[in-house]
């Protein structure tokens, strides 16, 4: 049956609330006397001579109209009673010293005709603490039979479907979660202990809820109490105690689920409540990524900023950090309406106040790219458009070219031509010594990106080169997951295929520090870290499903696909890849082409690219680019190793 409306002019709910406001203050103004009498029959030792009683009374409603006046100033009018914590008791203590100063003065100040009206500091000093230690104490009562009531409903659900789970982790994230499950009566879960390595918590009890051992003690502790599913309640914490945990779970068949991260909460995406299931990312979980926030603040905020391919992975990942930072406007320009609906909309929820402009056109269109720059002014231009999909583009060379390099040409050109401060490539490791189509066309497009550095001088143009992101469309991650989903089997290409990783949000943030950074010309590489056997990681996949590899759900090698390497790489012989001063970002000055061999290229690639000519355009990308390996249309590539 639905519930009836809570707003004004909705009859009963609003009744009710006026009622329970009546009854608050109710319980306030007993107090408040209750606390006055004390004073007096302490003070008298419970025998209150006859001529003070009467001065009682009249000094009475004096002060309860300085106690209940000082309740306003303070706001303690305005607390819910049943979230009241220690955060509130400095409002209690700045309303007792409210109260008592009139209090004061008209003590030491009233003449001796007024003497009734005069209350006794004793009276006045215990008044003031029996009242607002009274006011406090009630609401503490309060939230401690409400807390007490939604523990009832806890245990109740928990005789029924809901799952005792074990929670990691007895810090603040452990213990906003326990209030979390215990509050809600609609959770399927409810909380029989902590486990946590920290050797000064054993043994404590948060919420009801008692600390009983270790990560050690995990699996004994699940046996015991009957538990097949953990919660993972840790903050922040190093990327290898994560995966310990993780992987411990795994082997003993534990399903784990997350708190969400408190950048989500904050900026509205999810609920604290919304436990999700723990994912690849925290197993292959790298350390959070410092930034020199100074540095990015002059490049951003306050100027106008366009993404291409903002619907993209990486193009929205780039638009929502980059509304962290408050430019002046932020322009969305995306091919594909769906994606770029979606993420306009939720810029839009997120930053009401941005000025956003959701901007539908292809980068190799030069009359609409022309339209929207002269419109839009944008200081900076992040080209994150692109065709990024391997074995696809190795049977559509034409559009990798036209789309990849071609867009990247007319779009930095006309940037160069609009007074564009910065123009950043996203580019990729497959760039390097590409063995496809798509890795080659990257890397001509790095090509242009240094010639139009040098074409352009007011512009400073540079690249960007990372691996795979975690979690990024067509992705081998999401791949093993709708196969696991499927009840497998898992594909995997060659039991030696190693591939390099990092989170959208980590790629994206590295991408502006380094855009802020570059001074022009430079290609640079982000610190990948240690490169993830992807046969392993299926593997670990498997397990975090809580499957067993090899008997509930096989993994099938298949063989590497048109254009994949077993191992890609960062950085191409001779580049002198130097350090810069974030300690994730590497330069790679690798030598130009002169400008007319690039003119050249790009004239001859364009006619190719009209053409359809894809086997010509192989072999053109092969002499253009001396440390291409391209295998020819269709073949397949077995073993190239990284020198």
């Amino acid at each position: 049956m639905p519930r009836p409306p809570e707003s004004p002019g909705g009859g009963r709910p609003r009744y009710a609330f006026l009622l329970r406001r009546r009854t608050q203050f109710a319980l306030d103004l007993a107090v408040l006397v209750g606390a006055f009498a004390a004073a007096y029959l302490l003070r008298f030792d419970f025998r209150i001579p006859e001529p003070f009683v009467e001065r009682a009374l009249v000094q009475l409603p004096v002060a309860i109209l300085c106690q209940l006046t000082a309740i306003f100033f303070a706001g303690i009018h305005t607390f819910v009673w049943r979230y009241v914590g220690l955060s509130e008791i400095g409002a209690f203590a700045r309303a007792a010293a409210y109260s008592a100063f009139p209090l004061l003065l008209l003590r030491l100040g009233l003449p001796e005709a007024w003497e009734a009206w005069s209350m006794p500091l004793s009276i006045i000093i215990l008044d003031t603490v029996f009242a607002f230690g009274g006011l406090l104490a009630l609401r503490v009562l309060r939230r401690m039979v409400d807390e007490r009531l939604a523990r009832g409903e806890t245990v109740r659900a928990a005789a029924g479907e809901a799952r005792p789970v074990l929670l990691i982790g007895a810090g603040k994230a452990g213990m906003l979660a326990v209030r979390e499950i215990q509050g809600r009566g609609d959770m399927d879960i409810h909380a029989v202990g902590f486990v946590d390595d920290d050797p000064l918590k054993q043994g404590m009890v948060i919420h009801g809820v008692k600390v009983l051992g270790t990560t050690r003690d995990l699996p004994k502790l699940a046996r015991e109490l009957g538990v097949d599913h953990v919660l993972l309640t840790i903050a922040e914490a190093d990327p290898l105690h994560i995966r310990r945990i993780l992987e411990l779970c795994a082997r003993h068949r534990l399903e784990v689920r997350s708190v969400p991260g408190l950048y989500e909460v904050l900026q509205g995406k999810v609920a604290f409540s919304r436990f999700r299931a723990v994912g690849v990312e925290e197993l292959l979980g790298r350390p959070p990524v410092r930034l020199d926030e100074d540095r990015l603040e002059r490049f951003l905020t306050g100027r106008r900023v366009m993404v291409t391919g903002a619907g993209g992975s990486i193009g929205s990942e780039l638009a929502r950090q980059i509304a962290r930072f408050g430019p002046a406007r932020l322009v969305l320009f995306e091919r594909a309406e769906g994606a770029l609906f979606e993420v306009d909309r939720e810029l839009a929820r997120l930053w009401p106040g941005l000025e956003l402009a959701a901007l539908v056109g292809d980068v190799g269109d030069q009359g609409r790219v022309r339209e929207v720059l002269a419109e839009e002014r944008p200081e900076i231009v992040f080209h994150a458009a692109a065709h990024k999909h391997v074995p696809l583009m190795e049977t559509n060379a034409g559009e990798a070219v036209k789309n990849n390099v071609l867009g990247t040409w007319r779009l930095g050109r006309l940037a160069g031509e609009a007074g564009v401060e910065a123009f950043v490539l996203i580019s990729t490791d497959k760039a390097v010594r590409p063995t496809s189509v798509m890795g080659a066309s990257k890397r001509v497009a790095e090509l242009v990106v240094q010639h139009l550095d040098a074409l352009h001088p007011r512009t400073r143009y540079l690249a960007v080169r990372f691996g795979n992101v975690l979690g990024s469309a067509g992705s081998v991650i999401e791949i093993f997951r709708r196969q696991i989903a499927d009840g497998g089997p898992v594909t995997v290409t060659d039991p030696e295929m190693k591939r390099y990783f990092m989170t959208i949000p980590e790629a994206s943030l590295l991408v502006l520090q380094a855009g802020a950074m570059g001074e022009g010309g430079e290609i640079f590489v982000l610190d990948m870290g240690e490169p993830v056997r992807i046969a392993e990681l299926a593997r670990k996949m498997i397990e975090l499903s809580g499957y067993r590899p090899g008997r509930d759900i096989e993994i099938v090698y298949t063989g590497p696909r048109p254009g994949e390497k077993l191992f890609e790489e960062l950085e191409l012989a001779g580049e002198q890849i130097a350090k810069t001063r974030h300690p994730k970002i590497f330069i790679g000055r690798l030598h130009p082409y002169p400008a007319a061999t690039v003119e050249r290229a790009l004239e001859r690639l364009g006619e190719l690219a009209e053409a359809g000519d894809d086997e010509a355009l192989r072999a053109y990308l092969g002499e253009l680019l001396p440390e291409a390996e391209l295998a020819a249309a269709g073949g397949v590539r077995t073993a190239v190793a990284a020198e």
